[in-house]
């Protein structure tokens, strides 16, 4: 049956960063003493949990090749060549990996130098996604972040003389203070470092961030879509097309693990607080989605090493009338859309679901109408959670 599931692709979560970021909504936690050093982390036992987590799940990739490998955090960076090393070369002796397999590590510029660049690269990692959010000092200050401008324009110089052809640089607007000619001269300072791949996206103050609780003053509206407008204009001229709502590439350099998951791809999650999504085909050929995760605090989730019950925090089987809306939520995300039989070749549903579900978001100019393609109108890109409430309001 492995034939007839989607693409697999594989994410790593680490769960250390040096100090939280007050926007920040993900699983990361600051070592518990201060001015610690990556030393002080416990990669051997971590390195042993990761791969006993991945031993509880390989049941659910028997026969699959992994085509990427997403390795995410918390501050991934902060754990050595050699742990990625030994890591990589213990995921390939139980899972194949596919020919041209895309691995990506996220990088803090605050916490990188060339030779843990150069290390990274002969570990096998080929791409590189660098934190950088923003090259302004009063930007990064408010963001709490542990890097200036000038070191992050160092981290991709040194990454590409440690070998990286492929890196993504990750800004943010919509920032406290944050003026659009201050957003414009992020964006070209960026295309300056000539990145094959940019990832913009605003700024949002998430549930259980310090700026939820305390909001800082952002950008009023109107500045906000002249942000938005000007800073598309900008990279699609230089030769970015925006491929997701976030998302801009160069030719040929779209991130393939992002797409993946976009594209309603199954993937493992290991690691603290990883989320994994594996289509599964019952012995009925019955056609199901299982979503689970892991445990989330790292010091519970390296208890747990040697558990019989393994690492799962929680599962949930999503049926088969929920699929198409699950479907909608990664895939209308894709500026170009998805076709009907990508779709259909993910879900096993037939199309009459899903379409009668899209036709109030047709007659809102919500979605493009498009043969055999489902695709969201430029205004629907804007107002995603409109669309997806229309989908899920059957």
């Amino acid at each position: 049956m492995a034939d007839k599931l989607p693409p697999l692709s594989l994410y790593i979560h680490t769960p250390w960063c040096v100090r939280k970021c007050p926007y920040c909504d993900f699983n990361s936690h600051e070592p518990g003493t201060h001015g610690f050093t990556p030393r002080d982390l416990p990669e051997a036992a971590y390195l042993d949990a990761l791969l006993q987590d991945l031993d509880n799940d390989l049941v659910l990739a028997a026969g699959r090749e992994i085509q990427t490998i997403f390795i995410g955090g918390g501050t991934p960076s902060l754990l050595s060549p050699a742990f990625y090393d030994q890591l990589l070369k213990a995921i390939n002796a139980r899972l194949p990996f596919a020919n041209g397999i895309e691995i990506t590590l996220e990088a803090n510029p605050g916490t990188t130098e060339q030779e843990r660049f150069i290390g990274y690269r002969k570990a096998g990692i080929n791409r590189l996604s660098l934190g950088i959010q923003s090259f302004q000092p009063d930007q990064l200050h408010s963001l709490g972040r542990i890097h200036s401008g000038d070191e992050a324009i160092t981290a991709v110089t040194q990454a590409r003389q440690a070998g990286f052809s492929n890196i993504n640089i990750d800004l943010m607007h919509g920032l406290p203070d944050q003026t659009p000619q201050l957003a414009m001269d992020d964006i070209n300072q960026a295309l300056a470092l000539a990145p094959e791949h940019l990832s913009w996206y605003q700024l949002t103050l998430e549930p259980n961030t310090a700026f939820h609780s305390h909001p800082p003053v952002l950008p009023e509206e109107e500045a906000l879509w002249d942000i938005q407008d000007t800073g598309h204009q900008l990279l699609e001229q230089a030769g970015f097309k925006r491929y997701e709502i976030s998302a801009y590439a160069a030719a040929d350099h779209q991130s393939r693990h992002n797409l993946n998951y976009w594209q309603f791809g199954d993937y493992l999650g290991i690691g603290a607080g990883a989320h994994g999504k594996l289509s599964r085909i019952d012995p009925n050929g019955e056609w199901y989605i299982e979503r689970r995760w892991k445990t989330r605090q790292p010091d519970a989730y390296l208890k747990r090493t040697g558990d019989l019950r393994g690492f799962i925090a929680g599962k949930q089987l999503i049926k088969a009338d929920e699929l198409p809306l699950e479907f909608a939520m990664n895939a209308l995300r894709l500026t170009d859309g998805v076709s009907l039989e990508t779709w259909r070749a993910n879900t096993g549903q037939p199309n009459a679901m899903l379409l009668a579900r899209l036709q109030s978001a047709e007659k809102k100019g919500l979605l493009m109408q498009m043969p055999e393609k489902l695709r969201a109108s430029p205004q629907g890109l804007l107002f995603l959670n409109e669309l997806l409430a229309l989908i899920s309001d059957d």
